[in-house]
């Protein structure tokens, strides 16, 4: 990780904050036991952690994994600043809640883990769908729980129009879907997936990145970052792709541009 990923995972958490659907929270919070076993996937710089206790889970235990080692000493330095406790190996202690982070593999890192919950935030666009199902039931204890919010679904929108809008979209969700494993509608298929299953789906909601002048934060940084990955994307592949791009960095700079993702928050339980 360089200093720019850090501070686009940074940037994003008032987005999220956003696009979560309070009623899959409130039921994943209503089915949550008293003190917790919580794992992370892609735990990124953590911010789940002080989300977690400002919705009132201050008991139990709680690992975030992440791949990048960087982001790991990232989430473990942040978090433990932001929500102070007592330092422990690789985290922190705060009220009756144990935090640790870990670089590992998310797929792998929990397996035989016994949780009982399984948070994946805006992960289940990166990996095999039934794949990362497959790990998460065997990560978490009969009925536990899959708490996977921000799940992309494949709608992108910038505004004001452009007339290669269409073009250019289209180009950044077909490299998407080219990329080994990853999936642009990952929303709906995940949502065929947990049905297709044993366990039960207990909650749906919508959950879009909706960004919009005058940005809060570090908003605008974060859609800087979005204009990066379409750029990356449709190189070479869009007619008119360097006069959108021109014209959308443009807008950003002058406080014009808008943007939206569609994505799906899921709560799944696994068969008991």
């Amino acid at each position: 990780m360089n200093h720019a990923d850090g501070q686009y995972l940074e940037a994003k958490r008032t987005v999220d904050d956003r696009a979560l659907d309070r009623r899959v929270r409130d039921r994943f919070l209503d089915e949550l036991p008293a003190a917790p076993r919580i794992r992370e996937a892609a735990a990124g710089t953590g911010v789940t952690v002080p989300r977690l206790l400002d919705w009132g889970v201050t008991a139990g235990d709680y690992v975030g994994v992440d791949r990048d080692a960087d982001v790991v000493a990232l989430a473990r330095e942040r978090r433990a600043s932001e929500c102070g406790g007592e330092a422990i190996t690789d985290g922190f202690r705060v009220d009756d809640l144990t935090v640790r982070f870990e670089q590992g593999n998310a797929l792998t890192a929990f397996a035989g883990d016994g949780a009982d919950c399984l948070v994946a935030q805006a992960f289940l666009d990166l990996v095999p769908v039934d794949d990362a199902l497959d790990a998460f039931v065997d990560a978490l204890r009969p009925g536990g729980l899959v708490y996977a919010p921000i799940t992309f679904d494949g709608e992108t929108a910038f505004q004001p129009d452009h007339p290669a809008d269409d073009a250019v979209v289209a180009a950044y969700h077909d490299a998407i879907d080219a990329e080994p494993g990853r999936d642009s509608r990952a929303g709906r298929h995940l949502l065929d997936r947990c049905r297709a299953r044993d366990g039960d789906l207990l909650a749906v909601g919508a959950s879009d990145w909706v960004v919009y002048p005058p940005y809060p934060a570090d908003e605008r940084g974060f859609l800087a970052t979005i204009l990066d990955f379409v750029a990356a994307a449709i190189e070479g592949r869009v007619d008119g792709a360097t006069d959108w791009l021109r014209t959308r960095r443009r807008q950003l700079d002058a406080g014009e541009l808008s943007y939206v993702a569609h994505g799906y928050d899921v709560l799944y339980r696994v068969p008991g």
